[in-house]
């Protein structure tokens, strides 16, 4: 009896040999650092610093066009309150009558001066 318990024994502690072996190949190609896990693991690394300094560049980048709209948007405020002045002093300006270019004996005809389109003369154009 001893004897087949010592056999059921060694055998145990080869299959757990085994199978030890077994999960140490396989935790191995796991961590490999050209195919497991662990190149996995080292390329998202190296991603994840480049997506850091991206992000700093990309930082830098709106900071100076924050910069930049200021005072783009300050010039531009300041053309704004020239010309709303350069319009009020418009109001101050007396009126003066229009003068026909053509001919003065003429001021009439050019004032009433009418313009027409007629529609069978642009449908015959556009085909």
């Amino acid at each position: 009896m001893a004897f087949i318990s010592d056999l059921l024994l060694i055998a145990g502690a080869v299959a757990a040999a085994f199978y030890c072996m077994v999960l140490s190949r396989r935790l191995a190609k796991f961590n490999d650092l050209e195919n497991g896990v662990g190149g996995a693991v080292a390329v998202l690394a190296i991603q994840v610093d480049d997506m850091t300094k991206t992000l700093e560049m990309a930082q830098n980048a709106a900071g100076d066009s924050t910069t930049s709209l200021k005072t783009l948007t300050a010039q531009a405020e300041d053309v704004a309150g020239r010309l709303e002045l350069l319009l009020a002093s418009m109001h101050d300006l007396p009126e003066q009558p229009l003068q026909p270019t053509t001919n003065p004996n003429s001021q009439e005809d050019v004032m009433d001066a009418s313009f027409f389109r007629h529609r069978s003369r642009i449908l015959e154009a556009a085909e």
